[in-house]
């Protein structure tokens, strides 16, 4: 099964939800992997962990229908866009294709929070 499959069996999750959770879960498997490959960047090294936990963790939280899940889609979206920010800075494969999802997972945190 999927993970858009998993997703979709959860009840209180609308579109736009399922949507965030899914970019979330991205997010945190492209941090994980640019991090990995980031030698010698210590900053986006550091954002994109950062990251990989802040993002895991929202989509827990969307999943779990935590009352705390727009307190930390906000945090999520700030993260998102600073660490994007750093990875545009580098040439590597790794890091834009990392900024190029965090910027979709910082739109729909961003949507998630307000």
């Amino acid at each position: 099964m999927s993970l858009t499959d998993t997703v979709s069996q959860i009840d209180h999750l609308g579109d736009e939800e399922r949507e965030c959770l899914e970019n979330c879960f991205e997010a945190t498997e492209a941090c994980e992997w640019c991090a990995d490959e980031g030698e010698g960047m210590a900053e986006c090294i550091r954002l994109c962990r950062d990251v990989a936990d802040v993002a895991s963790l929202h989509a827990r939280f969307m999943a779990r229908d935590s009352d705390y899940s727009g307190d930390l889609a906000a945090v999520c979206a700030d993260l998102c866009e600073e660490c994007a920010e750093e990875c545009e800075q580098h040439d590597h494969d790794h890091c834009q294709l990392c900024a190029e999802v965090l910027r979709e997972c910082a739109e729909t945190c961003r949507d998630m929070a307000s």
